[in-house]
């Protein structure tokens, strides 16, 4: 089909996509689900829905392979975060076209994706594509709270269904003009482990009105936050972030002077630096006494913790008591998960290269690790699948875009939504072919 029709099919399904409704909690993922099954029937792709519960089903479609060649996952969720529409300009679940962008909750994170995602796959089939390979192409629950309906239920679940070598994912892709020539895509080939920690400060209760009698645990509570708020680990460079560095500056870059270096190029270059140099922590929740005239015995604080790839919570927790000292506290970890990381050097990072070098000669692919993570850990943990969050985008300001994910006025360009249905079509194209 002609290239404008790409992006008026991809257009329209995005659009219906938005104005399903699909915050989770409590998802109801089924609604988009059966869309895109309906959507995709329509042009001849199978389709399967796996689900844990009826309202929170997973669709998974494919192109079966010829048989010996490798699979490739094109994975993305249809659950969106909540709008308040007294906060945006336009309806959150309108869908409306508006200057070239479509609007509303999930533009961006990531329903436009799974519409990409969906109209590569079909346009595919119609042309009688026949990869090596099964082409697979799941749209998946849950991945906005973590509940285990979405692609860790699959994984342990139905894993045939998932099972692939190469995957591509949501993260990055942001086109970034760092000045100088220095024009990077930008690429996740890692991602932090998500490790939230509590801690239970402990004192004595007393009467409020006698401060002296008691031993105020939230006062306690407040000098160690003050103490993981200051907090900076010692800089460790990861593989990832040495080489976006390197492709920045075009040289090796120590850990001492990463940060330096990143600023002196760009503010934005710092932004993503900073973080990646070591853990982070984040104090958040904090809850004490219920009763204004009541001194708390018991103070408790949740702190948002994030660990470098392969950075255990043992090697964490040691860190995170020297920096408190010793105090009348217990430190119980909350979860961990993500953490992980794919090779840089694969047929799936040269078929991305590939995809750039042809749309813009001149840019560069730069692997960068995610502060945050995705669904990608699931199938990396699972099936040692290499595993890249980039859907590229262009049109779009990165720093804009970066300000609308999880907030109000989400949008998307048009002119990007096609861009990801050519780079999909092409990824498949040079996997499976």
């Amino acid at each position: 089909m002609a290239t404008i029709s790409l992006r008026e099919e991809a257009t329209d399904l995005l659009q219906r996509l938005i104005r399903l409704d699909t915050v989770n909690p409590p998802g109801n993922e089924t609604l988009a689900a059966e869309l895109v099954r309906e959507y995709l029937a329509e042009n001849g792709v199978e389709t399967e829905l796996y689900a844990k519960v009826p309202e929170r089903a997973n669709l998974v479609a494919r192109i079966p392979g010829r048989g010996g060649g490798p699979r490739l996952l094109l994975l993305s969720h249809t659950d969106t975060v909540l709008a308040d529409a007294g906060e945006w300009q336009l309806d959150p679940w309108s869908g409306e076209l508006k200057n070239g962008e479509i609007w509303g909750r999930g533009a961006l994170d990531m329903k436009g994706q799974v519409a990409a995602n969906a109209v590569a796959i079909a346009s595919l089939a119609r042309e009688g594509f026949e990869p090596e390979g099964d082409l697979i192409f799941a749209a998946t629950a849950d991945e906005e709270v973590g509940d285990d309906f979405g692609l860790s239920w699959l994984c342990r679940e139905h894993p045939d269904a998932v099972r692939a070598e190469y995957c591509v994912n949501e993260g990055a892709g942001d086109r970034i003009d760092f000045g100088g020539g220095r024009i990077l895509y930008l690429c996740s080939a890692a991602e932090k482990m998500s490790s939230p920690f509590r801690l239970r400060v402990h004192g004595r209760s007393g009467h409020a009105s006698m401060p002296g009698i008691g031993d105020n645990a939230l006062v306690k509570a407040a000098s160690l936050i003050l103490r993981l708020a200051e907090f900076r680990p010692e800089p460790r460079l990861e593989p990832e972030v040495a080489a976006f560095l390197q492709l920045l500056v075009g040289r090796e870059v120590g850990a001492e002077e990463a940060l330096e270096v990143a600023r002196s190029v760009h503010p934005l270059a710092a932004e993503l630096v900073e973080p990646l140099l070591g853990l982070t922590i984040s104090a958040t929740i904090i809850s004490a006494s219920q009763k204004r005239n009541v001194i708390p015995a018991l103070c408790k604080l949740i702190c948002d913790c994030r660990l470098l790839p392969g950075q255990t919570q043992d090697e964490a927790e040691s860190l995170l008591r020297e920096v408190l000292g010793p105090n009348d506290y217990d430190l119980e970890w909350i979860e961990g998960q993500g953490g992980t990381r794919s090779a840089l050097d694969t047929p799936l990072w040269q078929a991305i290269e590939s995809f750039v070098a042809a749309e813009e000669p001149d840019a560069k692919v730069a692997p960068i690790c995610l502060a945050g993570f995705t669904d990608s850990h699931w199938v990396r943990e699972a099936f040692g699948t290499v595993a890249y969050g980039f859907f590229p985008m262009r049109t779009m300001d990165p720093e804009v875009a970066a300000r609308l994910i999880h907030s109000a006025d989400e949008r998307i360009a048009v002119e990007d939504l096609e861009l990801g249905v050519r780079f999909l079509r092409h990824v498949a194209q040079q996997i499976g072919g």
